[in-house]
């Protein structure tokens, strides 16, 4: 693949007529300038600069070369002024992406009065319970509920989410509520299921003893509020964030199970590639989402009694 770079020293080459004279505008050495143009050549299969004692010459093929990049380097001018300029206000396309159960209810109602306030700034939201690939889909900004492992990336972090187990009272009455963890092997358990999750092993607290568990299920779906619902009709136990199922342990609709051996903490955070490199707009998309997920979590787990906790 072309590097920019190579581009620029070839131009500048085929400018000032010598490697010597393109060595000094540019600071580097004329070997540094004779092998990058020599490289550019062998990829491209063919000579692009005729060398005397006296001078360069572009060939035919050189010139037609340069005339393209002419082109390139006026894109990429005028790509470093839209750059400069995005200090006033976001602008350019932002891709976010979230849990579906928090992105349905926290991050897509923002997007409308981000557009508002910001109008030159797109935005592209992607839900989904997989754990995407933030630079293989080259994604600016990332809602995660999850153990977070990553240290190349930048962590705004919401809460520390406490989980549960939970399930319906109809379920309970027929399945009698596991007295101990490996109980639950003997239980239908609703898992959230897709390509690479971990979720069909759970991981609970015993004191300090961390135990996982290989449970099952007939039924499973990789949304997460899908097996909400199959736990409210009785279908199964359920490991859910406790604020994501905390209007149903308030009325009733959903008990807590195994209380004393409560599943592992996830981080609930906003994460993005780069701090140092945060275009304007996600800069101002991610203190917006923060805001809005604190508050929501926050009021969810008021229905129960319980505190945010940072």
């Amino acid at each position: 693949m072309l590097s920019l770079e190579s581009i620029r020293i070839f131009m500048r080459a085929a400018e000032t007529g010598s490697f010597s004279a393109a060595g000094r505008s540019l600071r580097l050495s004329p070997s540094v300038i004779s092998y990058r143009i020599q490289t550019l050549e062998e990829h491209l299969g063919c000579l692009l600069l005729t060398r005397t004692t006296r001078r360069m010459n572009l060939t035919e093929a050189g010139r037609v070369f340069y005339d393209r990049c002419l082109d390139v380097a006026a894109s990429v001018e005028l790509a470093e002024k839209s750059v400069e300029t995005q200090g006033a206000a976001p602008r350019g396309t932002l891709k976010v992406t979230a849990p579906l159960s928090l992105g349905r209810r926290v991050v897509a109602p923002l997007i409308p009065a981000f557009r508002e306030r910001h109008t030159e700034a797109d935005v592209h939201l992607r839900l989904s319970d997989h754990l995407l690939d933030l630079v293989q889909e080259a994604v600016d900004v990332a809602v995660r509920l999850s153990q977070m492992r990553d240290s190349t990336f930048t962590l705004r972090k919401v809460a520390d989410v406490e989980r549960v187990l939970c399930a319906a009272p109809s379920y309970l009455a027929e399945n009698p509520a596991p007295e101990s963890p490996a109980e639950l092997l003997d239980h239908s358990c609703l898992l959230l299921r897709f390509p690479g999750s971990e979720q069909f092993r759970w991981t609970l607290l015993d004191g300090d003893e961390a135990l996982t568990l290989p449970v099952a299920g007939r039924i499973d779906a990789d949304d997460s509020d899908v097996l909400t619902e199959w736990a409210l009709q009785g279908q199964g136990i359920a490991l859910k964030p406790v604020y994501e199922v905390a209007p149903y342990l308030a009325d009733g609709r959903l008990l807590t199970v195994l209380p004393q051996t409560p599943p592992t903490s996830v981080t609930l955070g906003v994460v993005y590639p780069s701090r140092k490199m945060l275009p304007n707009r996600a800069k101002t998309f991610v203190e917006m989402t923060t805001e809005a997920l604190r508050a929501h979590v926050g009021a969810q787990l008021d229905l129960i009694g319980r505190r945010l906790t940072r």
